[in-house]
């Protein structure tokens, strides 16, 4: 994963590459920029479906219904997705600290889930292109429902980086250790080595087939008549990102058995390698 990205709000198009780099990259793009304007959005979003049926095509139903080819996207796009270190964090946030700087990491996320919510509602109102999913459900829902995840998965790691516990090691590694906390919706314990050498077990890998239909099934929301959907859609996931957080910052809290470190104190736990 990296660090802060220089994001162009004018290109909504990735660089070329095979299908799977561009869905990795548009899903990244999706999470990680706090500031898309609606209409950019909506067209990363129909970008992405339009990917993903294409893919879709290539797995078939069985590979599909079954939550792998969901789960195995993401887990693709995790090292695309831009997290930020806590430094940046406190700048970005306007030089909070501790549990006030993990509240608006928090909020920016659910802003950004509610936001995915209403653009998947609005894309669900007109006539799309690309072929169905799931039965009649189409591929917007795919698409909404991995930027959804993209953007927990980005906010859980930001959580662990204001609660002093970083994880080390590649961005291929990291983004699985973060994808699996937020499959099993638990912070990594760095005391545990399980916690982090288990992270692409197959214990892991079904609980994120297992995420990954639950929240498919959240968005189905979104295909309520008109914009009926995109209000539904909005609350839903809304209210998801919040109580997915408490959970996480519980788990940190119990985890290093302290507050969040403040400026000045370098205390971190450190997981991986």
């Amino acid at each position: 994963m990296t660090g802060d990205l220089e994001k162009r709000h004018d290109d909504v198009e990735p660089a070329p590459g095979d299908g799977s780099t561009e869905i990795g990259e548009l899903i990244g793009r999706l999470a990680g920029d706090d500031d898309l304007d609606r209409e950019t959005r909506g067209r990363l979003l129909g970008r992405l479906a339009r990917l993903l049926g294409q893919s879709a095509r290539k797995v078939g139903a069985a590979g599909i219904a079954r939550g792998r080819w969901l789960g195995d996207l993401l887990l693709e796009a995790a090292p695309h997705i831009p997290i930020r270190d806590l430094e940046t964090l406190r700048r970005h946030h306007h030089d909070l600290t501790g549990e006030a700087l993990a509240d608006s990491v928090v909020r920016v996320a659910g802003n950004a889930t509610t936001a995915v919510g209403a653009a998947g509602g609005a894309l669900a109102a007109v006539e799309f292109a690309a072929p169905p999913l799931l039965l009649t459900a189409p591929a917007q829902l795919a698409a909404e429902t991995l930027a959804v995840a993209a953007i927990e998965v980005k906010m859980i790691a930001e959580l662990h980086e204001v609660y002093g516990v970083r994880v080390e090691g590649t961005g291929t590694a990291r983004g699985g250790a973060f994808v699996t906390s937020w499959a099993r919706q638990r912070g990594i314990n760095p005391l545990k080595n399980e916690s982090l050498t288990n992270a692409l077990g197959s214990a892991a890998k079904a609980a994120l087939r297992k995420r990954m239909l639950r929240t498919f099934g959240r968005s189905l929301s979104t295909m309520g008549p008109f914009l009926t959907g995109a209000a539904a859609g909005a609350a839903l996931n809304r209210a998801a990102t919040k109580s997915l957080a408490t959970r996480i910052r519980n788990d940190l809290r119990s985890n290093t058995g302290s507050p969040p470190p403040l400026p000045g104190d370098h205390r971190y736990l450190k997981g991986g390698d």
